[in-house]
């Protein structure tokens, strides 16, 4: 499997610090493409497998890509 990212930011209005782990694989559920993220506030898990979409910008480039257009 591939190696897991993580970042991390401080979110002041709810004076937490979010931490969110990702593997970085690209995923399609038939109708978004997406990337699953693990979320963190403070270190205790408050999103398990949460989905971030990709923009349409990135979804053109991938799409321009595996069409050979790049």
């Amino acid at each position: 499997m591939g190696e897991v990212r993580q970042d991390e930011r401080l979110i002041e209005g709810l004076s937490v610090i979010e931490t969110s782990e990702t593997d970085n694989v690209l995923r399609w559920d038939g109708t978004a493409l997406y990337v699953e993220h693990d979320v963190y506030h403070n270190g205790q898990l408050v999103h398990r497998r949460y989905r971030r979409r990709v923009t349409a910008e990135v979804a053109r480039v991938l799409l321009s890509v595996i069409a050979g257009k790049a």
